[in-house]
């Protein structure tokens, strides 16, 4: 494995000895936390950042995969593609419709499925389906965690608590199926000892791979408004690239590290600006690891 920790990108490559590549895939089901003006959804979210740059209205999932594969192939030179399907919620819809969708995602040229998808929303039926689906395409769900403290979980408007995240992660790794947790660092309230409980909590479950995000404040969000009134802040690039990598310490050496900062379009992030280039925010969270003399695992108890 890599050296200072377990990139996806090293991980698909030595599952399918070629350069993999993400193409993202809309089927325009909604986030059941949005339903009416009571629920509202996350503070922190905007759904048009999660927008494809090859997506057109009333494409479907067959016309946006092609779409996607011909740019993301030619940009940086994927020979395979995952069939990521982020926007909304993913499985939030009755299972003979998702059957559909992603069975229609079973092209030659798609080595896996990624499903995003919240606790909320995966039922034994949807289960039983991806486990279905697994059996002709390696599969996973990316599954939203954001924090392992409830009192944040309330004040984000998040929906669920860490308790339905863990029987989340629970009924579908017993199913076989694989389980990304999404993580937001810098969430409001929430300092060092949040970020560290998030990721001890993560290291006690069957996770196979985790997504870090800075706390990121999105135009037209409802955090925006409690940032304009100081009642929220970011973290400076040195403060994320620190919780990062002690995070990464924490975590078990083989979980696979999917990203390591969230980036959203430059014209719709309000702060931190430094989140808009994902390149330098590598940077530094790797250097750091160097100069620190640490890697993945480096402080986590659990072993595969």
């Amino acid at each position: 494995m890599p050296e200072l920790y377990n990139t996806l990108s090293s991980h698909l490559k030595s599952l399918f000895g070629c350069r993999v590549f993400r193409v993202t895939i809309d089927t325009g089901l909604l986030c059941p936390n949005r339903r009416g003006a009571a629920r509202g959804g996350c503070s922190f979210c905007v759904e048009s950042t999660l927008v494809s740059r090859t997506f057109e209205a009333g494409m479907g999932v067959r016309e946006q995969l092609l779409s996607g594969i011909e740019y993301v192939g030619k940009r940086y030179r994927a020979e395979k593609f995952i069939a990521y399907f982020q926007q909304g919620t993913s499985t939030n819809a009755p299972v003979d419709l998702l059957r559909g969708y992603f069975r229609e995602a079973l092209m030659p040229e798609v080595a896996a499925i990624a499903v995003g998808t919240r606790p909320d929303c995966l039922d034994d039926a949807t289960l039983g389906l991806l486990r279905e689906l697994g059996e002709e395409r390696p599969i996973w769900v990316e599954l939203g965690l954001q924090s392992a403290n409830d009192r944040t979980l309330s004040r984000i408007n998040r929906g669920h608590t860490s308790g339905d995240f863990r029987e989340a992660v629970v009924r579908a790794t017993g199913r076989g199926i694989k389980v990304c947790a999404h993580v937001i660092i810098g969430l409001p309230g929430e300092g060092e000892a949040d970020y560290l409980n998030t990721a001890d909590f993560l290291a006690g479950l069957p996770v196979w791979g985790v997504k870090f995000h800075q706390l990121q404040v999105v135009k037209g969000s409802a955090l925006e408004e409690e940032w304009r009134r100081g009642e929220a802040r970011t973290l400076s690039l040195d403060e994320y690239a620190d919780a990062v990598v002690k995070c990464l310490e924490r975590l078990p050496e083989e979980v696979v590290v999917h990203r390591l900062s969230g980036d959203v379009p430059g014209e719709l992030l309000v702060s931190p600006v430094w989140g808009v280039n994902k390149f330098k925010v590598i940077e530094r969270i790797t250097g750091l690891l160097r100069e620190r003399r640490t890697r993945q695992g480096a402080k986590s108890g659990r072993r595969a």
